[in-house]
């Protein structure tokens, strides 16, 4: 199974290769709010597709796994006293005589 990953992983790696080869055309201007960059369209649909998985893997961090993690370590910790229903030692649950 690691091998068939490692093997997905790679093609996608020659797939983004290529993307990037073969758009090596006269640079682009790009005009972000601070700076301006100039690239190739091919580092620009690469870095794009790099900031869109970083930003997504962020944003499935603070959605899902933050809030997983404070509940599985809530779920760790022993109950309040004042939450704990004790039985009386003198008598069972279920026992319909008291």
């Amino acid at each position: 199974m690691n091998i068939l990953r490692l093997i997905i992983a790679l093609l996608f790696l020659c797939f983004g290769l290529v993307i990037g080869f073969l758009n090596d055309s006269p640079g682009i201007t790009l005009d972000l709010v601070f700076f301006t960059w100039s690239t190739t369209p091919g580092n620009a649909i690469i870095l794009s597709l790099l900031a869109g998985a970083i930003i997504g893997g962020l944003t499935v961090i603070a959605a899902l796994v933050l809030p997983l993690y404070a509940k599985l370590r809530s779920a760790g910790r022993p109950a309040k006293p004042d939450r704990m229903h004790k039985a009386p030692a003198d008598r069972m649950p279920n026992d319909p005589g008291a």
